[in-house]
C-alpha cells in the first residue's frame, strides 16, 4: 500500500441526503489523539493491529481485518502498534446518517466491526474512492451508494457475529411475532412463552426493529391489510377481520393515520385488473 493516499470533496449542490466528502488509504504508522471530526468516519484496517478509543464506547484492541465508525465532534483516538496498520477511510454526511443511526446500523456504543469477510468492504471503499476522483453528480451519487454499501455489509457481518455468539435470539422472537401478527395475541403470554418478561421483549424488540412489540404487530397486520387491498375485491370490514382488527372503523382510522390515505383510497390506487 502506498504511504497516503487522499481526496476531499465538497458536496455539490445536488447532493441528497447522503455525501462523501473524503476517502483515502495509507499505511498508518502513528496515533490520531483526542481528536474531533465535524463529520462521520468509516476507518478500514485491512491489516495490523493497534487501538480505538472513544468516550462512549471506551477502549478497544483493534485487529485487522476490522472497520470502526467515528462520529461528529465526538472525541476519539486511535493508532497502530508500532509496526503500523493498512487502513482506508471515508468521511461523509447528511441527514440520511439518521436513519443508519435509528435502524441501529451503525452505533456509538459498539463503534468496532470485526470482519470476517473483507474483500466486500475493500471493493466498495475502492469504489467510493473511484467515485470521488470522478467529481461529477453521478459520481458522489455513485460514492453514497457505495458508503450505504459498506453500513451494509458491516452490519451484516456484526448480525452475523451476534448470532455466532449466540445473541441472535432476538431475531427468533421477531420472527415468531411476524408468524402470529395476525391472530389474537396476549404480548404478557408471548413473552412468558420465551421465557422472558414483557419488559424485556419490548427492550430487545426496540433494540431490533425500533419499534414496540405492539406497534410492529399492527405494522405487519397493516402491511398484509394492504396485499388484500391490492389483490382482492374483499370489502373493507372483512380485510380488517382478516387481519386480527374486529372494528373496521378503528382499523379504517390506524389505516389513514399510517398511510395518509384510507383503505378504500388506498385500493384505488393500487388495485391491479
Amino acid at each position: 500500500m502506498r504511504e497516503a493516499d487522499a481526496i476531499y470533496r465538497s458536496p455539490l449542490a445536488a447532493a441528497g441526503g447522503l455525501a462523501v466528502i473524503g476517502s483515502g488509504r495509507q499505511h498508518a504508522r502513528h496515533a490520531v489523539k483526542d481528536r474531533k471530526l465535524p463529520s462521520f468516519a468509516a476507518v478500514l484496517v485491512e491489516r495490523g493491529q493497534g487501538f480505538l478509543e472513544t468516550t462512549v464506547g471506551g477502549r478497544q484492541r483493534v485487529e485487522g481485518p476490522a472497520l470502526f465508525w467515528l462520529f461528529p465532534n465526538r472525541l476519539h483516538s486511535y493508532g497502530p502498534d508500532d509496526a503500523g496498520w493498512d487502513e482506508r477511510w471515508a468521511l461523509f454526511e447528511g441527514p440520511f446518517t439518521r436513519d443508519f443511526l435509528r435502524m441501529r446500523l451503525i452505533g456509538e456504543r459498539h463503534p468496532l466491526v470485526r470482519l470476517r469477510q473483507i474483500e466486500e468492504v475493500v471493493r466498495l471503499f475502492a469504489r467510493l474512492h473511484a467515485d470521488l476522483v470522478d467529481d461529477s453528480h453521478l459520481g458522489q451519487a455513485s460514492a453514497a451508494l457505495a458508503l450505504h454499501g459498506i453500513v451494509i455489509a458491516t452490519a451484516r457481518q456484526a448480525s452475523a457475529a451476534a448470532g455466532r455468539e449466540g445473541e441472535d435470539a432476538t431475531g427468533d422472537l421477531v420472527e415468531s411475532l411476524r408468524g402470529r401478527a395476525l391472530q389474537p395475541l396476549d404480548l404478557a403470554s408471548f413473552a412468558a412463552e420465551h421465557g422472558i418478561s414483557p419488559a424485556t421483549l419490548r427492550r430487545k424488540f426496540i433494540a431490533e426493529t425500533g419499534m414496540a412489540p405492539k406497534d410492529f404487530q399492527l405494522r405487519a397486520r397493516i402491511d398484509h391489510a394492504k396485499q388484500l387491498l391490492a389483490t382482492s375485491d374483499e370489502k373493507i370490514e372483512t380485510v380488517a377481520a382478516m387481519v386480527g382488527i374486529e372494528d373496521p372503523f378503528y382499523f379504517s382510522r390506524v389505516f389513514r393515520e399510517r398511510e395518509g390515505c384510507s383503505p378504500r383510497e388506498f385500493r384505488m390506487r393500487y388495485k391491479r385488473g
